[in-house]
């Protein structure tokens, strides 16, 4: 009778004793993350509930914030017309940047993919424009798309061709920042996700493919897209994220100008915030932005289940 009677207590301790281990186990977990939990309330969470606080208000720095409701955002939707045409150079840079760069990184993945030799010294040389700091590269680049005594239009003149105006032409200005973009993105992190990628997938298919006839297209096409459809959609994602948040080199080289041309979104919102102190309206800019990421991104999701093959996945 005792040893039934122990049986069960002895088993209530081991379980007590095991969740006193978990909790001492849960309470070091918490005990280690708590730097990134502190500096997340801190530095993000707690600025993003103030910025959607100020948003709701007029706000601008000198007196205290004065409670307007939506009026910022019916202002931004109606009577801002700044906010329309940097939100329509911010679409027209994205649309044209993001299918360039991505495709140039994985044309420039797969080149050197390859096994051939000095392909690591060459990895390397892409990679440097990605390591200068964007303020420099915007300097250095500004230079170089001087009108009179810039390098790309005195190449140009070496040619016979008469060179645009570039970053002070109201038509040329975007099309010279993604050039400068290009520049430091397709060598870049994009790249070596892509290089990742590439080396992920099996030489078995390719073998299997060859023996049945396929060539180099056909491979590319039937088995490196397919199989690296992941990468591309992480790539897809960032690169969305990264060029709707263009400002830095707008801001370094034109400034938004000639003509408002490069008004980016990002500059919209950092003028009014910093030049003219409208903090709330400001806040409300940034959160509008904030939506429009969160719709692309899930779009992309939503999307992305009828493009992008996980290998191993099973789909019904």
């Amino acid at each position: 009778m005792a040893e039934r009677l122990a049986g069960p207590a002895a088993g209530t301790g081991a379980r007590h004793e095991l969740s006193a281990l978990r909790r001492r186990e849960a309470l070091l977990g918490y005990l280690w993350i708590s730097p990134w939990i502190l500096g997340f309330l801190l530095f993000t969470a707690g600025p993003m509930v103030a910025s959607l606080y100020l948003s709701l208000t007029n706000y601008n720095i000198v007196s205290p914030p004065q409670f307007i409701g939506l009026s910022n955002f019916r202002i931004a939707f109606t009577k801002d017309e700044l906010f329309w045409r940097s939100l329509g150079r911010t679409f027209y840079y994205a649309g044209v940047a993001i299918p360039l760069s991505i495709g140039g990184s994985l044309f420039a993945a797969v080149l050197l993919n390859q096994s051939l030799k000095g392909s690591t010294l060459f990895r390397t040389f892409f990679f440097l424009p990605h390591l200068t700091p964007v303020v420099a590269s915007a300097i250095l680049w500004k230079w170089i798309f001087h009108p009179q005594a810039g390098l790309f239009n005195f190449l140009l003149g070496k040619v016979g061709i008469a060179g645009p105006l570039w970053l002070a032409s109201p038509t040329w200005a975007i099309p010279a920042l993604i050039i400068m973009m290009l520049w430091g993105a397709i060598g870049g992190n994009r790249m070596l996700i892509f290089l990742a990628g590439l080396q992920g997938i099996s030489q078995e298919l390719y073998e299997a493919a060859e023996i049945d006839g396929a060539g180099l297209w056909g491979r590319f096409i039937n088995i490196t897209l397919p199989m690296l459809t992941p990468t591309i959609f992480f790539n897809l994602v960032l690169g969305v994220i990264g060029a709707l948040s263009v400002f830095t080199p707008a801001f370094v080289t034109t400034k938004g100008g000639p003509s408002y041309a490069t008004w980016f979104y990002g500059l919209h919102i950092y003028f009014n915030a910093f030049q003219f102190f409208n903090l709330g309206y400001a806040s409300a800019l940034a959160w509008i932005f904030f939506m429009v990421l969160l719709t692309f991104t899930y779009i992309q999701f939503r999307s992305s289940i009828h493009w992008v093959y996980y290998e191993g996945e099973v789909k019904g």
